[in-house]
């Protein structure tokens, strides 16, 4: 009973997302139109994609780093040949 319950809500939740996802399409094309016709208010939406992409990768790669220069603090003979 309750892996079906578990079922039936991630099938719903994948349902509802759907139509949340078709949403950048939609955003895609009113900023091509606007730029068009020669508004300016769509310069910055690839500049603000770009800049919410690269947070994650950063985020990674500072956590990457401390934990290597933890582990090179706390076992210093694997990283020395």
């Amino acid at each position: 009973m309750k892996n079906k319950t578990i079922f039936l809500i991630t099938l719903a939740a994948l349902f509802i997302t759907l139509d949340v996802n078709g949403q950048c399409a939609m955003c895609k094309v009113v900023v091509e139109t606007n730029l068009e016709s020669g508004d300016t208010k769509g310069l910055g939406l690839n500049n603000g994609i770009l800049y919410l992409m690269a947070i994650p990768y950063l985020a990674a790669l500072v956590f990457a780093i401390l934990y290597y220069i933890q582990n090179k603090k706390t076992n210093p003979s694997v990283f020395n040949n």
